[in-house]
């Protein structure tokens, strides 16, 4: 009985994580990984592999977050945009014989892995203080969502701050002591409505997945 619960536990966590998996791409490659916000589009694409996270676990949840990254890096390679080359090393930056090949690689998916390895935590050690009350428990799951979604933006703009400095001021055509002005602005206008977002699906996506969880049995 042991064993058959083990391997349909394994399987229901494989099709999630295939689930949650072909959702990212989908999100990645269409319109519906952004919602406009009036004065920014805030990106829900993270919010996927933060739910997996708390669900699935760290380890299925760090997946995730690789395959985020690839995902990042597909779209930048196929569709570039002005600042591609932090995201793909098949996009040379605007400078001639600077060394960019590593950070690409590291951007796209150092932040994303941990994407999905702190909103698991998160969640764990906010719904221990709230000493796991039932009333209480979506908390946990809207400090894991905004969690989750800080880390992908506290890393990934300091990153290319401090790899692409030169070459961001290049592409956008400005100072480069502007550059730091704008890199806190976007942390700051997309970053912070972005977390609020990923806060409240993630609230509600995980509260459903609970409750279905229990009247299955599952």
């Amino acid at each position: 009985m042991k064993e058959t619960e083990k391997i349909s536990d394994a399987i229901w966590e494989l099709s999630a994580t295939a689930l949650f998996g072909a959702i990212i791409f989908l999100m990645t490659f269409t319109p519906i990984g952004f919602i406009n916000l009036g004065i920014i589009n805030a990106t829900i694409i993270h919010v996927p592999v933060i739910i997996g996270s708390i669900i699935l676990g760290p380890r299925r949840g760090a997946l995730l977050g690789v395959l985020f990254g690839a995902a990042s890096l597909i779209r930048n390679t196929v569709s570039p945009t002005l600042l591609s080359f932090a995201f793909s090393p098949l996009i040379p930056p605007p400078l001639p014989n600077l060394g960019w090949f590593p950070w690409p690689l590291v951007i796209c998916f150092v932040p994303r892995a941990l994407v999905g390895v702190v909103p698991y935590y998160t969640d764990k050690i906010v719904s221990k203080l709230t000493r796991s009350r039932e009333s209480l428990r979506f908390l946990s799951f809207v400090f894991a969502g905004v969690a989750g979604s800080l880390t992908n933006t506290l890393l990934v703009m300091p990153l290319m701050y401090l790899a692409f400095r030169d070459a961001m001021a290049l592409a956008r055509n400005v100072p480069i002591e502007t550059v730091y002005g704008i890199t806190l602005s976007i942390i700051t206008y997309n970053g912070i409505p972005e977390a609020i977002v990923a806060g409240v699906l993630v609230s509600v996506a995980c509260k459903a997945a609970l409750m279905y969880r229990r009247k299955t049995g599952s």
